[in-house]
């Protein structure tokens, strides 16, 4: 029986990196990407799709906050980055699973949020989504197979270091306090792996359709998520503030299409995802605790 093969883009990334290695568990073969290896904004992009099954579209700028300043990067390896890779894709007749986000919704009046809903983007970021759902559109009628997975505040193991938990995990290991924006919003947090699940599963699905949410369906308050968090990791001193600018109110996914569609359901609690990433964190401290002593003592030896 012959292997499927799949290529993921921003492989280096936090969902890419889980990615692969949730492919290469589940016995695929995995061609690797990321702008560290080459800008697919400027590479010959037919090569990296030869004898590849589908591609898994993960690489994007990320960050709702730096999008107001950095417009002209994000529409660059959002979109332009993107519709290279529609257009390989398309003439080469392989599917594509490609990264969105909850963004798109931006504010709105009904929860939970189902994929039919209007898209009021509130951040540059944001657009830059709902542009490359616009181009999966525009692909769709030249031939392209495309499913788009509207992720909902993805975090775990690996997590940016900018992000929210990442950060409370730092300044608990550190003994600092945390000053957290946004206390005021609802989320619906998703474990990395439920959604690398998701992602795993679009691939392979029969007649799938044009997109998906991929989240919980559960809504948590900010405070509350960054208090277990704190908790969890050993104790941190919040400080809570107001929100940041393109921060939506409230962000509740309805999964009944990806349940139906794809067998998609999420299975980590919020609890055992934190302890999951805290764990996470804690190793790989002292993993580069242990490199930093072993050269001090290399140094000092010479």
């Amino acid at each position: 029986m012959t292997r499927s093969r799949f290529l993921v883009t921003g492989s280096r990334g936090f969902i890419g990196s889980r990615l692969v290695l949730g492919l290469g568990q589940s016995g695929f073969d995995v061609v690797a990407v990321d702008r560290f290896e080459g800008d697919l904004a400027e590479v010959d992009l037919e090569p990296l799709l030869d004898g590849v099954d589908g591609v898994f579209h993960m690489a994007a700028r990320p960050g709702v906050r730096p999008s107001f300043d950095l417009f002209p990067e994000y529409l660059r390896d959002n979109l332009l980055v993107t519709q290279r890779l529609f257009e390989t894709c398309s003439a080469a007749g392989i599917r594509v699973v490609y990264a969105s986000s909850s963004s798109v919704y931006g504010n709105q009046d009904r929860y939970p949020i189902a994929e039919g809903a209007p898209l009021w983007p509130i951040s540059p970021y944001a657009v830059t989504k709902v542009g490359v759902e616009g181009l999966a559109r525009c692909y769709v009628r030249r031939g392209l197979d495309a499913v788009g997975l509207r992720y909902f505040t993805v975090y775990g193991p690996g997590q940016r270091q900018d992000m929210a938990f990442s950060r409370i995990i730092r300044c608990a290991r550190e003994k600092r306090a945390f000053t957290l924006l946004g206390a005021d919003r609802i989320r619906d947090f998703t474990y990395v792996d439920d959604a690398v699940e998701a992602s795993i599963l679009a691939m392979l699905a029969d007649n799938p359709g044009p997109y998906y949410n991929v989240g919980t369906g559960i809504e948590t308050p900010v405070a509350r998520a960054m208090e277990m968090c704190a908790h969890l990791a050993g104790g941190v001193e919040i400080e809570m503030v107001g929100s940041a600018e393109g921060d939506v109110r409230r962000t509740s996914a309805d999964t009944r299409a990806a349940q139906r569609d794809l067998g998609f359901k999420a299975q980590t609690s919020l609890r055992e995802g934190l302890e999951e990433q805290i764990a996470a964190d804690a190793e790989e401290a002292s993993l580069s605790q242990g490199q930093h002593d072993a050269r001090a003592g290399g140094s000092a030896g010479a």
